[in-house]
């Protein structure tokens, strides 16, 4: 399962997984909202046997505290918080399903890792996915599910350049590294890593 498999960071985790020969359900907007519990709730309960879940889903938003808004905040919470808690808690339930474990692959963002200004209502969204990527790797560990989450800087998207474009663009990590990533936390050969906040800044 890889959530927002359609923007600039799922396309290429969707191929990715597919190239390494796994099934890959990539709900559209238009058919889950992972906003919508009940929704995600039949999504998930509809699917095969669980090996992996991959939530890319999210939103961002950049103010100095003075501007930032409880609307923003709510915002935040509701599509990068809500999203992947209820996309974990219906993962864990569809692998116990398939009996053999599982891997759940996360995003955070940098500045949970280094506080950074102008990034509050995000970054507080994105240190709740850490608190659950954690928390979810030491309830789950002994049932062979790891969780697992990416920390990126700036991720090398077209919609990234057009909104920067006097930025050094070969400094941000690019979408297809990130992939591999993923793809390696995802893979039943990780035997090891779980609970993991994993920094990919590139050289940014």
């Amino acid at each position: 399962m890889v959530t927002g498999a359609a923007g600039g960071l799922g396309v290429f985790v969707a191929a990715l997984l597919r190239e390494r020969g796994a099934t890959v359900h990539a709900p559209t907007v238009e058919e889950l909202d992972l906003v919508d519990e009940a929704a995600v709730a039949a999504w998930y309960g509809s699917l095969p046997a669980l090996w992996a879940s991959i939530h890319l889903v999210g939103g961002f938003v950049m103010k100095p505290i003075a501007e930032t808004t409880l609307a923003d905040l709510d915002r935040m919470l509701s599509i990068n918080t809500r999203t992947t808690f209820v996309a974990c808690r219906e993962a864990v339930a569809a692998m116990r399903r398939g009996g053999a474990g599982g891997r759940i692959v996360n995003v955070i963002a940098r500045p949970v890792l280094v506080p950074s200004p102008s990034f509050v209502a995000y970054a507080a969204s994105k240190a709740a996915v850490a608190s659950i990527t954690q928390t979810l790797a030491a309830e789950l560990v002994g049932e062979n599910i790891f969780c697992n989450a990416i920390a990126p800087s700036l991720i090398d998207t077209p919609a990234n350049r057009a909104s920067m474009p006097d930025a050094d663009f070969d400094r941000w990590p690019k979408a297809s590294e990130l992939a591999q990533v993923i793809a390696n936390l995802a893979s039943p050969d990780n035997r090891v890593t779980s609970g993991a906040l994993v920094p990919v800044y590139g050289r940014a």
